[in-house]
């Protein structure tokens, strides 16, 4: 029996499930690689090894002389060039394809409950878009972040909050919005103190809190949830550090100094 060439479509999931797996959990027991091996109809080891082909071209492994699987085929290059500066388009097609798969509308694979009605036409593409990045942009940092908070280690998932370092609203579609670089996992309170600049952190990943806070050091609740963390350093994901010029946008602009 001759072996089954991969496909253009197969290769878009493989890559679109290595951008939100930690590299050390890329191994045929993982839930998600057998869900897409039988999608597929493919063993799960042979998913996760066309997972690990994508390690050889990825900078932030060898960044941590780590690397992937030497072979490959020259399809996974194609996908990894095509997609790896365009994490949008990866998820939206990806999705799509998943879709199809399962004999399914892209609207079904999303949550849009919360929408009384829903607009047509390229407004509704927009938001069911939307809706995929942010899913996908969610699953990524609570997979790098071990579900817990950056800063408590709270792993209560209905309080964890996915934070976009630099606002969502004016990051850039294709290479900022969808960038798990571009996040913290945090709980619900953390999360709304980041977006509202009362704390941030440094590029040495330590804890900053605004100054303003400091005539009510004494105040044992704001101590306790803000104050007392000043200084202390976040806990690092094990894949998606967040970068450098994501933190200095938040420190420049979001941050009250």
């Amino acid at each position: 029996m001759s072996k089954r060439n991969w496909t253009r479509e197969e290769t878009i999931l493989a890559f679109s499930l290595y951008c939100k797996t930690q590299f050390g959990k890329i191994h045929s027991a993982n839930p998600n690689i057998i869900e897409l091996a039988s999608l597929i109809g493919r063993k799960p080891a042979a998913v996760s090894m066309k997972m690990c082909n994508f390690g050889r071209f990825d900078p932030v492994l060898k960044s941590r002389n780590v690397s992937g699987l030497k072979n490959g085929s020259k399809m996974d290059g194609l996908v990894w060039d095509e997609f790896s500066e365009n994490g949008e388009e990866l998820i939206t097609e990806a999705e799509i394809i998943i879709a199809k798969l399962r004999g399914q509308t892209i609207d079904e694979l999303i949550d849009l409950s919360d929408y009384q009605t829903i607009p047509s036409g390229l407004e509704r593409e927009r938001i069911v878009k939307t809706r995929i990045n942010q899913r996908f942009f969610r699953e990524a940092l609570l997979s790098s972040y071990n579900s817990s908070c950056c800063i408590t280690g709270i792993n209560l998932s209905e309080l964890l909050i996915a934070s976009h370092i630099k606002p969502w609203s004016i990051s850039d579609p294709a290479t900022e919005r969808v960038n798990p670089s571009n996040g913290l996992l945090l709980n619900a309170f953390h999360d709304k103190a980041f977006d509202k600049g009362i704390i941030s952190i440094n590029t040495s990943y330590e804890i900053l809190v605004t100054a303003r806070l400091s005539d009510i050091e004494s105040d044992t609740v704001n101590y306790e949830w803000l104050l007392s963390y000043k200084g202390k350093r976040i806990n690092l994901p094990e894949k998606f550090t967040p970068e450098k010029q994501y933190i200095e946008y938040h420190n420049d602009v979001i941050f009250m100094k």
